[in-house]
């Protein structure tokens, strides 16, 4: 059951990566995360719903062009914290960058997400 929770909370969470429209980002997010979710990201540590969704619309506008966000691993949840993989791909096989997620849930959302990027590589064809 726990895990069917974070599941929904890191589905919908990378949800607002591939929104239809940038407006729906905030509201994406703000059905995954706690008011007061802490950030880990690639450029350190930010707080609340407004700093996550600063970071989602920065990698929506990839000079490459729109991409897209993709969950490609279960979720693993051994005890409070839950992680997953990622792929972001950009279009006509443009970069592609892979990491992996580690977030805490409280109360069925996510009150901690920390961001492991990979390296950007090609997209395989």
């Amino acid at each position: 059951m726990q895990e069917e929770t974070a599941r929904s909370a890191i589905d919908t969470f990378i949800s607002a990566f591939n929104a239809s429209d940038d407006s729906y980002v905030t509201a994406l997010l703000s059905q995954a995360l706690t008011s007061d979710v802490v950030f880990w990201g690639p450029l350190g540590r930010s707080e609340g719903i407004a700093a996550v969704e600063r970071f989602v619309l920065d990698i929506r506008r990839h000079p490459a062009g729109t991409g897209t966000m993709a969950r490609c691993s279960a979720v693993d949840m051994p005890d409070e914290w839950a992680r997953y993989q990622w792929v972001f791909t950009t279009p006509d096989g443009g970069p592609r960058l892979a990491g992996t997620d580690v977030v805490h849930l409280r109360r069925s959302l996510i009150d901690q997400v920390i961001v492991f990027a990979g390296e950007i590589e090609p997209s395989a064809s």
